[in-house]
């Protein structure tokens, strides 16, 4: 899917932010100012987050604890060995939804049920969305 702008990003995560259910996990992966970050803010504005949505690329999680069911926005760029992954508490969400932004960085084997979702930037405003589709998102992804 060829996305021309950031309003096409950001309208996709809106078309996510429906599909979503309790217990998922998003797994995005693209370069730096690929749009990941944008894709999300969609999808929280879809969800009922009015506030700002920051990059949590400090912070590491960014919880949103605040919706039903909360999201946690976690982008592991600075993480440098996958044992953190432990300290981060991300593999104990309950029906929390996980929306996580560079999962290779702790292996490619985190997360096997998550939607893998890439974004390539093919010019300043144009991006390609792959996706790779699980068993549990067949029939929910692409959305309709």
């Amino acid at each position: 899917m060829i996305l021309e702008d950031e309003a096409a990003t950001v309208a996709v995560g809106k078309a996510l932010a429906s599909q979503l259910r309790p217990g998922d996990v998003v797994a995005m992966t693209g370069d730096l100012g690929a749009g990941k970050t944008t894709l999300v803010r969609g999808l929280l504005h879809a969800l009922g987050h009015d506030g700002e949505v920051p990059s949590p690329s400090f912070a590491i999680v960014q919880p949103y604890e605040d919706l039903d069911p909360p999201v946690w926005h976690a982008d592991l760029y600075r993480v440098e060995n996958p044992a953190e992954l432990a300290e981060l508490g991300l593999d104990s969400l309950g029906d929390g939804i996980l929306i996580v932004e560079w999962p290779e960085r702790v292996g490619e084997g985190a997360w096997p049920d998550a939607l893998r979702l890439s974004l390539e930037i093919l010019d300043p405003q144009r991006r390609r969305l792959t996706a790779e589709v699980p068993a549990a998102w067949e029939g929910r992804w692409p959305p309709q």
